[in-house]
């Protein structure tokens, strides 16, 4: 399947509990169970009460926000293997965006980026089937099937005048959400593609092996990064602030606010940079907010989406889901994000249009919001063959954002030098 704008916080809630609704709502509920029975007594065909249940679920969830949604038991367990980092799929992340069901990013090294769907899409339809007033889930669900299957996508991208239709083979789809390589004056790169369960520690190895390599610099490369856990994204944050420090705060409508600060005492301290694009949503918002906050990394790049809400996952005694907005995030320094993103501290557009693969290495032309997707492929590393010099070399040229990002923390290094002296 594709992954919906999976969200900052997956928070797993305690499920179904019992509530006096007899007693509060039953006016109300007696009008549904009157509908419910006039309907399966008079609709022209027969129905199952499941099916009525189901539908009235979805339509109540959709009256609330484009980010909550019922899953059903085969969509919930679904789920639960995403936030994992496998699934079955075309490897496309959406989210709403004006009403709108909008490509936030394709997945690096899958059939959406190979056939060049780009961040900024509109999906107006999936098979000939129109996509308008679809929920995320019901979209997700149109685009899901088994490995090997086609399914055509039609989308709308500025500045083209007619639609476009992509016919995709459906596969497997499997993140490995950090890659990093050392660039030239010992400036580490890290890319970390989604938040899983394994990033924190992922991006720890990735992080010691630079060092060892005599890194002085780092860039975290959060461009087209959907988000995904909020543990994930507290436990990257956590790799670079001191212990205790907020990361992010969340409040619901209660008016409660719950903290999530860093608990590693031992962070590591490099020059940073940060980039980001309008593809940089929900957690990685959460990161880039809170290393700006604490001047802790300088943000590049373009304003990211702006996805500050917060999904709590509950069962449901069936083996279904709720996927309801429960809160919102708020940077450190108190700031929703919501609808306007974080804003970089230096922007620079993508002036040169070119994708980006998992390591770095320079692809297809493609659109500024795409300049660091993944090429075409199935997700196998096919640019271990050129040598460092030449994925440099290419990388560099391609893509003005890092280049930026290196000449910075080359200035920095010559500044401190200086200032040494």
């Amino acid at each position: 399947m594709v992954m919906g704008a999976l969200v900052l916080g997956l928070l797993v809630g305690k499920g179904v509990e019992k509530t006096g609704y007899a007693g509060e709502s039953y006016e109300e509920l007696r009008v549904f169970a009157e509908v419910l029975t006039q309907v399966k007594k008079n609709y022209v065909e027969a129905l199952q009460t499941q099916e009525l249940v189901h539908g009235a679920v979805r339509g109540m969830l959709k009256t609330l926000d484009p980010h909550s949604s019922y899953m059903t038991p085969d969509m919930y367990r679904e789920m639960q293997v995403e936030t994992k980092g496998e699934f079955g799929g075309v490897g496309i992340q959406i989210g709403i965006k004006d009403h709108h069901i909008t490509v936030i990013a394709p997945i690096e090294g899958t059939p959406a980026h190979a056939a060049g769907i780009e961040a900024g899409d509109v999906i107006v339809n999936v098979d000939g089937e129109p996509m308008k007033d679809l929920t995320l889930v019901e979209a997700v669900q149109r685009m899901r099937g088994p490995k090997g299957t086609p399914v055509a996508i039609t989308v709308e991208r500025k500045q083209v005048a007619e639609p476009l239709t992509f016919t995709l083979v459906r596969d497997i789809i499997k993140i490995r959400s950090v890659r990093s390589r050392l660039l030239d004056d010992r400036i580490g790169y890290v890319r970390i593609s989604q938040f899983q369960e394994a990033t924190p520690e992922d991006l720890d190895q990735e992080l010691v092996m630079l060092r060892e390599k005599g890194m002085e610099g780092l860039i975290v490369d959060l461009r087209n990064n959907p988000g995904g856990l909020l543990s994930a994204a507290v436990g990257v944050a956590d790799q670079f602030l001191e212990s205790g420090t907020l990361v992010v705060s969340i409040k619901g409508r209660d008016g409660r606010e719950d903290e999530y600060r860093t608990r590693l005492s031992d962070p590591h301290t490099y020059p940073m940079i940060v980039l980001v694009n309008h593809g940089s949503a929900s957690a990685s918002e959460i990161v880039a907010a809170a290393m700006q906050d604490w001047h802790k990394a300088v943000i590049v790049g373009k304003t990211t989406f702006g996805k500050g809400s917060v999904q709590t996952i509950l069962p449901l005694s069936d083996g279904s889901g709720l996927r309801l907005t429960t809160a919102r995030y708020y940077t450190p320094s108190g700031t929703s994000i919501h609808d306007v993103g974080v804003h970089p501290d230096i922007v620079v557009e993508a002036q040169v249009p070119g994708a980006v693969n998992q390591d770095g290495m320079t692809a297809h032309p493609s659109g500024e919001e795409n300049a660091n997707s993944a090429p075409a492929g199935d997700g196998s590393d096919d640019s271990e063959a050129a040598s460092l010099e030449e994925l440099e070399a290419a990388l560099m040229a391609q893509d003005v954002q890092l280049q930026k990002a290196v000449e910075l923390l080359k200035t920095w290094k010559i500044f401190k030098e200086r200032s040494m002296l």
